[in-house]
Formats: C-alpha cells, sequence, structure tokens
C-alpha cells in the first residue's frame, strides 16, 4: 500500500553564505512536488515581478489587517519599512495538494512558525566551520570587510540555534547536501505520527481477518 498524505514544510535556516538558496534550488529541480513559500510584502513590487508568484502585494493597511486576523504563520517589519510574512494560507493549500513546502526563513522566524506550525520540518544549513563561513562570506566579493564582519557576527549567533533544530546539514557538496535534504523528507513521511491513515487501513485489514 503506498503512503499517501499532505506535503511537508520544510523550514530552512542558516548564516549568510552557507548555500541555503542553491541547495533549495536543486531540491525543486530534482523533485516536481516541492514549492517555495510565497511571502507577502507591503513593498511595491519590482520590474518582472508576479502577484502571487514572487510575492502577495498588500498595503500596509492590508497587511496588518491580516496580523490582527492571525493569517500569518510569521512576519517580521524590516528596517522600520516593509513588512515581510509567510502566508498560512498559501502554504495550508500547497500541503493539502500534496506539495512539500520550502520556507527560507533567519532563525528568529522559524522559532515563530515551530511554534505556529508544530509539524514543521525544521533544517539548519551551514559550513563545516566558522572559519569557512568566514571565507565563504569574502569570497562572494559582494560586501565590504565590515558588512563581512557584522554578518560574521550574526552567524556565531544562529549557529547557537542548531539545538532548536530538527536537523542539521554540512553544505560542503551540494550534490551530497541536497541527498541528504531528501533523505530527511522521506524519513520525515514515515513517521508514525504522520501516518495515521495508513494505521487506520492496516487496522480495518486486520480486523477484516
Amino acid at each position: 500500500m503506498k503512503q499517501q498524505r499532505e506535503g511537508l514544510l520544510l523550514v530552512v535556516s542558516g548564516p549568510a553564505g552557507v548555500g541555503k538558496g542553491t541547495l533549495d534550488k536543486a531540491l525543486m529541480d530534482r523533485n516536481s512536488k516541492i514549492k517555495m513559500s510565497v511571502s507577502t510584502t507591503t513593498r511595491a513590487p519590482r520590474p518582472g515581478e508576479i502577484e502571487g508568484v514572487h510575492y502577495f502585494f498588500k498595503t500596509e493597511e492590508e497587511f496588518k489587517a491580516m496580523v490582527d486576523r492571525g493569517e500569518f504563520l510569521e512576519y517580521m517589519h524590516v528596517f522600520g519599512s516593509n513588512y515581510y510574512g509567510t502566508p498560512r494560507s498559501f502554504v495550508e493549500q500547497q500541503l493539502s495538494h500534496g506539495f512539500d513546502v520550502i520556507l527560507e526563513i533567519d532563525v528568529q522566524g522559524a522559532m515563530k512558525v515551530k511554534q505556529a506550525f508544530p509539524n514543521a520540518v525544521l533544517i539548519f544549513i551551514t559550513a563545516p566551520s566558522m572559519s569557512e563561513i568566514k571565507s565563504r562570506l569574502i569570497g562572494r566579493g559582494t560586501e565590504t570587510m565590515e558588512q563581512v564582519e557584522k554578518r560574521f557576527a550574526t552567524a556565531f549567533e544562529e549557529v547557537k540555534m542548531i539545538p532548536h533544530y530538527d536537523y542539521v546539514i554540512v553544505n560542503d557538496v551540494v550534490d551530497v547536501a541536497v541527498h541528504r535534504m531528501e533523505a530527511i523528507l522521506e524519513a520525515e513521511r514515515c513517521r508514525v505520527s504522520r501516518s495515521s491513515e495508513l494505521l487506520e487501513s492496516i487496522q480495518d485489514i486486520e480486523g477484516g481477518k
């Protein structure tokens, strides 16, 4: 009998420069039933951005009304300017259709999602060492050394949150790291706590003998 159930919410966090986006993209490229979560924001659309594909665009008043109605798994006010949030309805709709949903988010947001959605699977992505994280930040060549040092200091604090995650993956070789993510998804699908329909079916078969 094939095990069927709703999709999984995969929450992915980790310091800047460890390759979270690369792993997420590779995972989706290899699995057609995995999607990225679409966030809601109050900032204006940029050229080429499509409503419902890149973001759900809302006014500040609309966003705050959604907050009041409890429609976000998590949200944040960035630099005292725009709001960003993860809409519960989009995630739940995709999960109900059998899609796994990736939510790439910082550690603070991940802890909020963990509280709001206990069935979420939290994965922390890291490099083999803190020195490697710093090397990758420098190697990107997109920031000043002052900015790199700030991100590195933030990375130290983020790594301290690993015990609050379900899994940790070292992104040393991309293919290996993606395979580990796939293994986590497969293991989670086999959890007894996620297999109520299967258990009921088995019990019915046993009882019908």
